[in-house]
This record gives structure tokens, sequence and C-alpha cells, in this order.
């Protein structure tokens, strides 16, 4: 269970790093692909505590 988490974070992680990557172009600056990768950040972190909290049997 815990190598098929890391494993979809891992990926959902760099497939928004690369978004962050691609948003490099003249004009003022976009910074829509950073803040996606935050939120993303933000949601496997809360994710995490949710699941530690309620769902793990320890």
């Amino acid at each position: 269970m815990n190598k098929l988490i890391a494993g979809l974070a891992s990926g959902l992680l760099t497939l928004q790093t690369t978004a962050a990557f691609a948003n490099v172009s003249e004009g003022p600056p976009d910074y829509s692909g950073i803040t996606g990768l935050y939120y993303t950040l933000i949601a496997i972190v809360l994710a995490y505590g949710v699941y530690d909290t309620f769902f793990s049997k320890n």
C-alpha cells in the first residue's frame, strides 16, 4: 500500500513539475504551473494526514 501511494505521489509530482517548467514565455510571468505544484503538494500532505489519523492500524 505504501509503495502504491509513493508511486502515485511521485508520478503526480513529476507531472506537475513538467507543467511548472513549461510555462516559460515572454511577457508577464505566469505562475499557474508552480501554483498547481504547491496545491498538489499540500493535497498530498493533507491526504496522508487523514490516512494516518483515520485509516492507519497503529
